[in-house]
């Protein structure tokens, strides 16, 4: 699909749904999730995607944010065990999605059973609670055999989403790379674009390709690009 149909059949709220709105730089102050929680009232965005500490002092005072933490970001260094007992304090505190990465280390070695145990572990604690759980591969580190391995060990694991990148290590979201792990999810799990999103015309390229959710820091910059665009049509 064309990405300029979407200028059709979407509006700026359904377009900022699909949004991740993210603030997970190192440097991020409280001041900085302050107005990323503003932000993310002002354009109901899907979630707010923070490191654990964040997630923690937002659900203690943003009552109204549903709210996405990261485990094992950005590096994937992290045991099943470790995974496991962060994914169960931060949906007990009230955490709606968790975005993990895969255990690199263990895939690049050809350990996929340790690489499923560890997704397995946190999804396990995620369906008690309703929660999603989104597995970041990486993509910028794999070639396409890869690619299409990890995703195919991310579905079995049991995970809703194959996510492409953190946006730490280099990789940004491809067309190819979403249109790869699509064909390879299909409707058993969905996909997430991430990794040097920074305009509307990126978004929706990546949507056409078959991203369901769009992890980008610069949410409002897309909506405000895509309120334009549609003028413009």
């Amino acid at each position: 699909m064309d990405w300029r149909l979407l200028l059709e059949l979407l509006d700026e709220r359904s377009l900022a749904s699909m949004i991740d709105h993210t603030m997970l730089k190192p440097s991020a102050t409280l001041e900085d999730l302050e107005r990323a929680v503003e932000e993310y009232r002002r354009y109901g965005f899907a979630c707010l995607a923070l490191s654990p500490y964040h997630a923690l002092v937002a659900l203690k005072r943003f009552r109204d944010v549903r709210i996405c933490a990261v485990i094992a970001f950005p590096m994937g260094f992290s045991s099943p065990r470790a995974s496991s007992m962060l994914a169960r304090e931060l949906l007990e505190a009230g955490v709606a999605e968790l975005d993990m990465v895969m255990d690199l280390h263990a895939f690049k070695a050809g350990d996929y059973a340790r690489v499923k145990e560890g997704i397995r572990a946190v999804v396990e604690e995620a369906k008690s609670f309703g929660a999603l759980v989104k597995v970041i591969i990486e993509t910028g580190l794999l070639n396409d055999e890869e690619k299409i391995k990890a995703s195919q060990i991310v579905v079995d694991a049991g995970a809703h989403f194959v996510k492409t990148c953190t946006g730490f290590l280099g990789g940004r979201a491809t067309i190819h790379d979403v249109a790869l792990i699509k064909s390879v999810v299909g409707d058993r799990a969905k996909v997430k674009a991430s990794g040097g999103i920074r305009h509307a015309e990126d978004a929706l390229a990546l949507i056409s390709a078959g991203a369901d959710r769009i992890g980008t820091s610069t949410g409002p910059r897309i909506v405000e690009e895509f309120r334009e665009l549609v003028k413009g049509r």
